[in-house]
Formats: C-alpha cells, structure tokens, sequence
C-alpha cells in the first residue's frame, strides 16, 4: 500500500488500486519480479540487475526491509512509506468483488490487426487466456454461468482498460496505447471480462470453456 492509503488491516475495505502500488501510475513496477507464498510470508523481490530481495513478512524486519526497498525504488513516485499489508480473507483487486479475469485472445488479435503493432498479452495481466472462437465473444457470456476445468464461473463485468496496459512488461516503459485504440477502433475501452467462482476446481492448459448452458461459443 502507498503510505497515505487509508488501509486499515484491522478493519479492512476495498480499495482503488491507486492506493496501492500499481502499473497505472508506477509504470516502474514492470521491472520488478515478485513471489509470495502465502504458507510462510516468503516474498522476493527480483530487480533487472543486483541480487533478490527475500523476506519474511511475518516479521516487522521483514516488512521493513521491504518497505524501504520500495521507497528507493518507486521514488519520487512513491508516497510516503509504502506498507506491506495484508489481512485473512480480504481481496486486493481491481474491483470490490472476488473474482478472476478472463481474455479471449482474438479480441487481443483483433485491436492488433486494428492497431497494426503486437501487443504483449501480459499487458492485460489476465488469470485467464483464452484461445479460439470470434473478437469479443467474450462478452455475450455475460451474466452466464461457464465451465473452466473443474470449475463453474459466473461473468459478471466487461473489463474496462485503464493506463497500466500502456507499460510493457519487459522495459517498464509506456510505449501503447491500447484503451486509445479501443476506443478509436471499437468504441469502447473493454478487453475481457470479469467473472466470480461459484464451484472451485483444477484448470489446466488446454481445458475448454464452455457455456453452463450447453450454448455454443462462436
């Protein structure tokens, strides 16, 4: 969390995510290549170049060590201190609902071909990615229920793209435009869509999605 944000771990509420560290506003946290396990409160912290930071964060060295490692690194860009928060059952996402975002990488393909440049999938940060059927079928699923895996889904929200798809992954530098093209090519700012986990379960690479409904995807 930046350090002004009014975090409260012992009362937590969702947040925006310019509370927090964020590729919208601190384009520099693409260079930056982190793991947590939940299990020990391990974090590391890899930059482009210099050896890994790696923490407990269960401990308030630990949290510390990393607090000022951020401040270095974010800068001017940082907010007074940023804080290592966290608090049991509490979701820090882009929106105040629980859930995970899916891509239908031919509406990726599609604002390419319209954009004329590639665009690096990671830009769109999706838990999933999909492959296969037309531009934006994405969004006729929603308020249906869908079958990933073992999982059942329910799509609830059409994405909408914000700067942070502006930074590049590999440099940390803001070198596409992509809700500027989606708007100029489509007429909307939307890439993706939002769903909630009704049933958990296993996915795996090459598991299909299919419609709760038996409807077919086209």
């Amino acid at each position: 969390a930046q350090g002004d944000a009014p975090f409260d771990p012992a009362a937590p509420t969702w947040l925006q995510k310019r509370h927090f560290g964020c590729l919208m506003v601190n384009a520099r946290l693409a260079l930056l290549h982190s793991a947590f396990d939940s299990r020990t409160g391990q974090l590391s912290i890899r930059p482009p170049d210099g050896p890994p930071l790696v923490v407990d964060t269960r401990t308030e060295q630990g949290r510390a060590l990393v607090a000022a490692y951020l401040t270095e690194f974010l800068g001017e860009e940082a907010r007074g201190t940023p804080r290592f928060v966290e608090a049991p059952g509490h979701n820090f996402t882009d929106v105040a609902k629980k859930c995970v975002s899916i891509i239908g990488l031919s509406s990726l393909h599609a604002l390419e071909r319209a954009a004329g440049t590639w665009l690096d999938p990671l830009r769109f940060r999706a838990n999933i990615y999909v492959s296969g059927g037309t531009p934006w079928a994405e969004f006729d699923l929603l308020g249906k229920e869908i079958l990933l895996g073992g999982a059942r889904l329910r799509v609830f929200k059409r994405i909408s793209r914000c700067p942070a798809t502006e930074v590049n992954p590999e440099t940390g530098e803001r070198d596409a435009e992509p809700p500027k093209w989606l708007r100029r090519h489509f007429g909307h700012v939307d890439l993706g869509v939002y769903a909630e986990v009704l049933e958990g379960g296993r996915l795996a690479v090459g598991d299909a999605l299919e419609p709760a409904d038996g409807d077919l995807l086209h």
